[in-house]
């Protein structure tokens, strides 16, 4: 059932301010985007713990990783594209090759940055972060899941890649929700198709497996927040269901999920994979449903490409 929309940064800033207590050594580093990625809200519960860093992606990481190696739990929230990219070699060689306990939230991810264009639409973090060894990478579907998997998050050891939007994203969970970690969440039994997705595309999968269900196409829907490590066996349980899995994804199609789940069907059960995602381009710039139109990623065009493909 999808609900209202709410923003998944404002629930990652809420969290972070309700755990405050709960993990006394945890402190945030802001590269000078506190207002946008919401850790604002930490700021005005601890700010003795709250590190205003300067746009300075490198160091603020680098920064991290000593903290972490003294005992505390850093979080770094920063735009994706300039946290993957930027940042990428202390990313590779101060956080992840020493398993540092740092915690990294890419917010802006992907296609909704408030129409900044291609500087700031990151298409290829996940492909970056999925190469690093070590490094555990969830992508959660809205408000509620993304307040679970950042306390999550927080509570784990190692480096962390969370991937958040900008955009309020429809409800799809409540504050219930206790997934466990690295499983897949099943949404829906079908048995035409298999529609695999992550992040705020699984509100627009559900939508395209209403739509397809009045088409008489029934769908078998499944939400992935954890893309590494991968729940392989629910990837191959679905594929031999249906025979025909389609990927879903605000991402690249080279080297995120889609990529995840055809490395898994490949070496354990083969079957016909199709990526929705952005197509080896960069984004233009515009109104966010102008262009997910436009690429083919609102659930209108979702449910055209499954009749499609199935065609």
């Amino acid at each position: 059932m999808i609900g209202e929309k709410k923003e998944q940064r404002t629930a990652f800033g809420e969290c972070l301010a309700a755990i405050a207590d709960v993990f006394p050594n945890m402190v945030v580093l802001d590269p000078d985007v506190g207002p946008s990625t919401r850790t604002s809200l930490f700021k005005e519960r601890c700010p003795d713990r709250f590190y205003n860093t300067g746009i300075a992606e490198q160091n603020t990481v680098g920064m991290a990783a000593g903290m972490a190696h003294e005992g505390l739990i850093p979080w770094v929230s920063a735009f994706a594209v300039f946290l993957a990219h930027r940042s990428g070699d202390q990313i590779r060689n101060s956080v992840a090759h020493p398993r540092a306990n740092v915690k990294l939230n890419g917010s802006y991810a992907g296609l909704p940055t408030g129409r900044a264009g291609a500087t700031h639409s990151s298409v290829e973090d996940l492909a970056i972060m999925r190469s690093l060894p070590n490094m555990t990478i969830i992508e959660p579907a809205d408000a509620a899941e993304t307040f679970f998997y950042t306390r999550l998050a927080t509570a784990m050891e190692g480096p962390v890649y969370l991937r958040t939007v900008r955009c309020e994203v429809p409800e799809i969970f409540d504050a219930s929700h206790s997934p466990a970690f690295g499983k897949a969440v099943h949404l829906r039994e079908g048995t035409d198709v298999s529609l695999i997705s992550t992040g705020m595309m699984t509100a627009r999968a559900l939508e395209a497996g209403e739509m397809l269900q009045k088409k008489g196409v029934s769908a078998d829907i499944l939400h992935f927040p954890v893309i590494k490590p991968i729940d392989g066996d629910a990837i191959v349980t679905t594929a031999k269901k249906t025979g025909l899995v389609i990927t879903v994804e605000n991402h690249s199609v080279i080297g995120g999920l889609g990529s995840a789940v055809c490395e898994t069907l490949s070496e354990k059960a083969p079957c016909i994979v199709r990526r929705l995602g952005y197509q080896d381009i960069f984004l233009e710039c515009g109104d966010d449903e102008v262009l997910f139109d436009s690429y083919g990623l609102n659930a209108e065009r979702i449910k055209d490409s499954v009749l499609k493909f199935l065609k």
